[in-house]
């Protein structure tokens, strides 16, 4: 099912882990950011928008992880963006004559078979510096950072005002920081990208996260609050009272604390190895 979050603007979310596609309404077509999960999913919205006569004529991926560049023979084949970075590392990913069956591996296993690989990361990286997605629609600036993933991108629909966030700014998901990379300091690399996020923050009434529930007009700075208050708490080894881990976590989404602790311990290993 498709939801109107603004003028133009429209979200289609999965059930398992609440992935919001996003689809953009331009002259000939549609952009289609980050869709998923399973084939069934994409299958339906392909057929949703066949139905309001909408074909797809860009896709983009925010990001390198797996549910955010999947793809189904049944959205067309329109070209798929991401970032230079995005790209590189799916291409180095499909290198691998064995990457099908890593990815198949790091599927949840509710979904296991049901999600199509066939297509999966087939992006065409933006040169680096690209500020906007080149198509024939509203203005949609990139926001590259490297806070959750190496070429991680939030996106500002300028207008009407939309900001996509990627996997930040999720009211069910804790920040994930990019802690088994090459980064230097994935610590202040957050910062850093919820402080390009902030840039927009005034402009913006509406937040779509890549997981949970779309934030309305003024929920977007309360949302980067808290995320850079959950990200300092884990740099300086604090308690964190953050809702979306402990007693209060979402029923059926206790598990993200388990993601917390992980990140709590591996912070701690990298602070013990730079004194």
């Amino acid at each position: 099912m498709l939801t109107t979050v603004a003028d133009g603007v429209l979200v289609h979310q999965s059930e398992l882990l609440e992935n919001n596609a996003v689809i953009v309404e331009g002259r000939a077509g549609v952009l289609l950011i980050d869709p998923g999960l399973t084939g069934r999913e994409m299958i339906d919205l392909a057929n949703d928008l066949r139905e309001l006569g909408r074909p797809v004529v860009a896709g983009f991926a925010t990001h390198p992880d797996w549910d955010h560049v999947l793809w189904h023979p049944e959205l067309g084949d329109a070209p798929r963006y991401g970032t230079a970075r995005c790209a590189a590392f799916m291409r180095d990913l499909r290198s691998n004559a064995d990457w099908m069956e890593r990815a198949a591996e790091g599927l949840p296993e509710e979904i296991a078979g049901e999600v199509p690989l066939d297509l999966y990361g087939l992006i065409t990286g933006l040169p680096a510096g690209t500020a906007q997605i080149p198509w024939d629609g509203p203005v949609v600036r990139i926001i590259e950072h490297q806070g959750h993933a190496q070429g991680h991108a939030a996106l500002f629909i300028e207008d009407p005002g939309v900001l996509v966030a990627g996997d930040m700014l999720s009211d069910v998901f804790v920040p994930m920081l990019d802690l088994y990379g090459d980064a230097a300091d994935p610590v202040e690399d957050y910062l850093a990208g919820l402080r390009l996020i902030e840039s927009v923050a005034g402009t913006a009434g509406v937040v779509v996260p890549g997981h949970g529930s779309v934030g309305g007009a003024g929920q977007l700075q309360a949302r980067i609050d808290q995320d850079r208050a959950y990200v300092l708490a884990l740099r300086d080894g604090d308690d964190s009272s953050d809702p979306r881990i402990g007693p209060s976590a979402r029923p059926g989404w206790e598990w993200v604390s388990e993601i917390h602790a992980g990140q709590a311990h591996r912070v701690a290993e990298l602070r013990e190895s730079e004194s």
